[in-house]
């Protein structure tokens, strides 16, 4: 959060050069470094994994999903916007299920400051959000063009937040089998 402040704060002093500055936000990417899924394939040669806690969701992209979502994001910004992909949720139960179907799950508790579901846009952003076929933009409070480019897409709904439990879309067992393998 603090890292898209800065830079959405950047274009304030860009002056009259052409530099802009935008964001993409987006979900855990299958199988990076820091992922859970690696984990899991480790744990799993014990016969064991562990969750912090199997009420949890996450939202997943893969890499490749991810690399295009980004460029094109740069092919259609103008300055200050924060771009969400619409992207698939999973339970972490299902998505240990997955990736090690023979291993127990034990539960361990969550961890601090660790959250139950992901919020890739809050109801305050939504507010100043636009949405599109398969994105979101989240304009900045204060535009830093002149023309008005916020007429397109289509205004969030009163009190919509995009969170990885409230996803209208969800990736299946059989799916993510396919993206890991």
């Amino acid at each position: 959060m603090v890292a898209e402040k800065l830079f959405i704060q950047a274009n304030s002093y860009t002056g009259e050069n052409k530099t802009k500055f935008s964001c993409v936000r987006y979900g855990n990417v299958i199988g990076s470094r820091g992922s859970v899924i690696p984990l899991f394939k480790e744990q799993s040669k014990k016969g064991k994994i562990t969750i912090t806690d199997d009420r949890m969701t996450r939202f997943w992209i893969t890499l490749e999903q991810g690399v295009h979502f980004v460029i094109n994001s740069i092919k259609i910004m103008n300055s200050g916007e924060i771009f969400v992909p619409k992207i698939s949720s999973m339970s972490i139960t299902d998505l240990a299920h997955a990736v090690a179907p023979d291993s127990k799950q034990e539960i361990i508790g969550i961890r601090p400051g660790e959250k139950l579901h992901e919020e890739l846009m809050t109801e305050d952003e939504a507010r100043h959000a636009r949405e599109f076929g398969d994105y979101f933009v989240i304009y900045p409070e204060y535009n830093f063009w002149k023309e008005d480019f916020v007429s397109e897409g289509e205004s969030c709904p009163e009190g919509f937040r995009y969170t990885s439990n409230g996803n209208n879309e969800w990736l299946t067992k059989e799916e993510l089998k396919k993206i890991v393998e």
